[in-house]
């Protein structure tokens, strides 16, 4: 169960922006992948937290990064015009799923 819950987290955090990327940026589908990646960034909370990593604890609602009103404003960089900001968004948004799904293996 382990093996599975890592290879879902990792594998939603890495190759899922990159299908998006391909399926709706084909013109600059490497550029939007790089992005996507780029928003794991907001990892960075997690340094804020004693232990900094602990496998059983859920970042939704716990990281300062991944709280509600941070999601609620990542899924709505969807809606803004600027394609760079939408690509950020959906990264974002991608990368809160990501933790949800983790998330679920701890219940």
């Amino acid at each position: 169960m382990l093996i599975l819950r890592f290879v879902l987290h990792y594998g939603i955090h890495l190759l899922l922006p990159g299908v998006f990327a391909w399926v709706f940026f084909k013109n600059r589908w490497k550029q939007a992948w790089l992005l996507m990646l780029g928003t794991m960034i907001i990892d960075i909370d997690h340094l804020l937290a004693i232990p900094i990593f602990d496998a059983n604890r859920c970042s939704l609602g716990f990281h300062p990064l991944h709280t509600w009103p941070f999601i609620i404003l990542y899924f709505s960089f969807l809606f803004i015009p600027n394609i760079y900001v939408r690509i950020i968004g959906l990264g974002l948004v991608i990368h809160m799923f990501a933790d949800l799904i983790d998330c679920l293996f701890i219940l």
